[in-house]
Formats: C-alpha cells, sequence, structure tokens
C-alpha cells in the first residue's frame, strides 16, 4: 500500500423520499457523510422524532456490508465506516426510515503515488 494512495469519492447526496420527492425537508432525520484524512467514511445522522432509522452500505451488486439500526430513542448517532478493505468499485450509503431515505454513491479507487520527476542536488 505505500505506492498507492486511496482516493474515495463521495458525491453529493440523492434524496429519495417516497412522502414528497420534491421537499428533503419532509424527512425526520438528516445525514451527512465525508471522507477522513485516513480514508474512513464519516457518517452523523440526527434524528427529530422517534423513527428508527436503519444505515446500510451496498456494493454494485446490491449486497449488504454494513448494516446499522438506530433506535427510536437515539437522537444522534455517528460512526467510521473503515474502507480499506474493500475493492474498488462503486457503492452506496443509505440512511432510511419509514419516511424515505437519504443515498450517496461511494466510488473507491487507488491511484498510483507520482513521484517527483526532478531531483535536486546541493553541493
Amino acid at each position: 500500500m505505500s505506492k498507492v494512495a486511496a482516493s474515495i469519492l463521495l458525491s453529493a447526496s440523492t434524496l429519495i423520499n417516497p412522502i414528497n420527492p420534491t421537499n428533503p425537508k419532509g424527512l425526520s432525520f438528516d445525514a451527512s457523510a465525508y471522507v477522513t484524512v485516513n480514508n474512513q467514511v464519516r457518517l452523523a445522522v440526527e434524528k427529530t422524532s422517534d423513527v428508527p432509522v436503519v444505515v446500510l452500505l451496498r456494493n454494485k451488486d446490491n449486497q449488504v456490508l454494513f448494516h446499522q439500526n438506530i433506535s427510536r430513542k437515539d437522537a444522534k448517532y455517528a460512526v467510521k465506516l473503515d474502507v480499506s478493505e474493500l475493492a474498488n468499485g462503486e457503492y452506496e450509503l443509505e440512511v432510511k426510515s419509514s419516511e424515505g431515505s437519504i443515498r450517496k454513491q461511494l466510488n473507491l479507487s487507488n491511484q498510483a503515488v507520482v513521484q517527483p520527476r526532478r531531483t535536486i542536488t546541493l553541493q
């Protein structure tokens, strides 16, 4: 891994809400995700009502790789997902309740570390 730097792209969230697809405020929870300097995905969920919420991470074949239930009592939830062992490819992070869901697309890829092309020596 010393010659390869992991690159993780986290797209803007796509909101899917069957109650009111044009109004993201219709959900009683919000979710945010970003990539840390250690190439982990940090997810935070904040709820405004007592509804259970489920967090899922799926691969492109729709296999669930991570599943976490957030109880009705928990108003806030945060987790760091270590994606270093996952293969390159497309993944989907979904936070959902009976009201609707928030989906975020992840693209994991490796990029070769670029070595400097110029060497400077001082004599």
